[in-house]
């Protein structure tokens, strides 16, 4: 009465499906790739800029951290830097927490 009954597909239709399954699957390749290009490929371009902005890093150096921090880089190890925030101020920062790195100095402003 308020359920029709459900007829099953003949075989005909369903041995012919290869390329149903194609047009089945296009759409999660196109995602893909959309993905791909708006998303991870531009995320790895930002790491790699990254990595080599922190090889760069030498004495001398103004750098920001991520926590806000803008400092003189006075000391570079392997994965640490120093960096003299204040006169006879400084902290021992993890290279990868560095968000930006200005080259040279900064002078102070005239006050």
């Amino acid at each position: 009465m308020f359920i029709t009954p459900a007829y099953a597909a003949d075989a005909g239709a369903a041995a012919g499906g290869g390329g149903n399954l194609f047009l089945s699957l296009a759409p999660m390749l196109i995602i893909f790739v959309i993905f791909y290009f708006l998303l991870i490929r531009p995320q790895q371009k930002r790491m790699k800029s990254h990595q080599s902005m922190l090889a760069a890093v030498k004495r001398n150096d103004t750098v920001v951290t991520s926590g806000g921090l803008i400092g003189k880089v006075t000391k570079v190890d392997e994965t640490e830097v120093e960096v003299e925030l204040a006169p006879n101020v400084r902290v021992k920062v993890v290279k990868g927490m560095l968000a930006e790195v200005r080259q040279g100095g900064v002078k102070p402003a005239n006050d």
